[in-house]
């Protein structure tokens, strides 16, 4: 339910609670009892909750430090081919 400000002229602004379908209807001043005219305010976003807090703070620390295992490089396998290719040129000895 949404929270919607009043004014009324003698006592002030007051906000009350009302659903949708009442915020148009009239109202009356919970002091004086008059008729009250709803005023536009700006909805209240507050961006700096506690889950957009956590974001920024995981984004400013420093990164993780990371470690793997010193290991030797695989050393590479050779295959020799066991059919003709003519097309490449270590298999072409006619052409020498």
């Amino acid at each position: 339910m949404p929270l919607y400000e009043y004014r009324c002229n003698p006592c002030g602004e007051f906000e009350a609670w009302r659903t949708m379908a009442e915020s148009n209807a009239p109202i009356n001043c919970p002091n004086c009892n008059q008729a009250a005219i709803k005023i536009f305010s700006a909805p209240n976003i507050n961006l700096n909750s506690g889950s957009f807090g956590a974001i920024a703070r995981s984004q400013s620390s420093e990164p993780r430090l990371v470690k793997r295992e010193q290991r030797e490089p695989a050393k590479p396998r050779y295959q020799t081919s066991t059919s003709n290719r003519p097309w490449m040129v270590s298999h072409a000895p006619e052409r020498l």
